[in-house]
């Protein structure tokens, strides 16, 4: 019985412990997000809105039917034929039914506007889920940076408590002098004052990335510690690329092939439409029944009624004039901002390039020499604490400048719109 309880304890937290322990990749939070965001949802729910809509799009107008009296006297007495006064009665029951037949060419016009309204809601779609992307890129960078950070500041916890204990013997041996140790003590406790604020960090970063994918805020999860820095010559930024990639510049394009076809609705609103009306009276009496059937035609080139039309086909025509210029804006930003950070990304590579290849070895090296002779004492304690402090600070450097290159890839990314 016991066994039993403990499995069915087991199978319940599975689970959480599985929640808990899950490692996240940075392409599984990009697919994630598209998946669960709020946002995108709702771009979702509009444009299968719109696309239903357009399905009406080529819908006649409602028949219309009516019954009723048709010139008929107050009093019944005169409805009825009377011989003797040579009355054949008066009045009639009439049945109507009328029909309006829709010009062909205004709802094939309507019909391609409203199929094509969707279209432009897709592309603010991308755009919207490209800026997010780019969010939970920088927040997923930081966190991958800040427990970087973290594994630096153990390492460094490790070496300044080795330097305290080794301090703290040879002072009682007359071999050391004091002011270095409280130095280095004050290191450490700089050491765990700066994990607090990392681990503050940590869970902010952890927060927004679990708030871009809409579920609990405390949901605990691991990242692939895994990233890449690309060269900065696989980002293309030359204006035909922008033109292809951009969803806000395709979107301008989109509004603009939805004006031209607005305003081809609008011209076939000047277009007449016919309709037909026929009447069927059951007289009362002796009279004979009757019928009306009457041809309509609508007059839309009437001065009174084609001056809004022609009002709205300039003032369409001024819109998509506006539309180009914000294009132009757009464009010319993106290609001059993306110029200019590609520069700044490039030089930081090579600053990187520098601190891995040269900075950092030296500096490792000059530490482990200190470190070699404190321990054979040929070295005192501020020594091997001085190189200690340069090859911390410069790690931490290095890790900044990882972060800030990280940031700038991502925010060439969000330009160029590459997941």
């Amino acid at each position: 019985m016991r066994n039993i309880k403990r499995y069915i304890i087991c199978l319940l937290l599975a689970p959480a412990l599985f929640r808990a322990q899950g490692t996240m990749s940075l392409n599984n939070l990009l697919d994630s997000i598209a998946a669960r965001n709020p946002a995108v949802s709702m771009y979702n729910w509009e444009i299968k809105s719109m696309n239903e809509a357009a399905k009406g799009a080529k819908s006649w107008m409602a028949p219309q039917v009516g019954a009723g009296f048709f010139m008929t006297p107050y009093r019944p007495m005169y409805w009825r034929s009377d011989p003797a006064m040579g009355m054949p009665g008066m009045g009639s029951f009439m049945i109507s039914a009328q029909q309006m037949f829709p010009n062909f060419k205004k709802l094939n016009a309507e019909s391609a506007y409203m199929n094509s309204m969707s279209s432009v809601e897709q592309q603010k779609k991308n755009f919207t889920v490209n800026q997010l992307n780019a969010e939970a890129k920088m927040n997923y960078y930081k966190l991958l940076v800040l427990q970087r950070k973290t594994k630096v500041l153990d390492e460094n916890e490790r070496i300044l408590n080795l330097m305290i204990e080794s301090a703290e013997l040879r002072y009682k041996n007359n071999m050391e002098k004091i002011g270095a140790y409280y130095k280095t003590k004050a290191a450490l406790a700089k050491v765990q004052a700066m994990r607090i604020m990392l681990e503050a960090d940590i869970n902010k970063s952890k927060i927004a990335i679990n708030t871009l994918l809409s579920r609990d805020k405390s949901y605990a999860f691991s990242i692939d510690t895994a990233y890449t820095l690309k060269a900065g010559e696989l980002f293309p930024v030359d204006t035909a690329t922008f033109i292809q990639n951009r969803s806000d510049l395709i979107s301008v394009d989109k509004q603009i092939e939805l004006n031209r076809l607005k305003l081809n609705v609008t011209s076939a609103q000047l277009r007449p439409e016919f309709g037909v009306k026929y009447d069927h009276m059951y007289a009362f009496g002796n009279q004979p029944q009757l019928f009306s059937l009457m041809g309509m035609v609508t007059i839309p080139l009437a001065p009174w009624s084609s001056k809004m039309y022609r009002s709205q086909s300039r003032a369409l025509q001024f819109t998509s004039e506006a539309l180009k210029s914000e294009k132009q804006m757009i464009l010319n930003d993106a290609v001059g901002m993306s110029q200019a950070m590609r520069e700044d990304y490039t030089a930081a590579l090579k600053s990187l390039s520098l601190y891995d290849k040269q900075i950092l070895p030296a500096l490792k090296n000059n530490f482990k020499t200190f470190l070699i002779g404190y321990q054979q004492n040929t070295e005192e304690l501020f020594m091997l604490y001085d190189a200690w402090e340069s090859l911390n600070m410069t790690q931490m450097a290095y890790l900044d400048k990882l972060l800030e290159a990280l940031q700038m890839q991502t925010e060439l990314e969000k330009l160029l719109e590459i997941k």
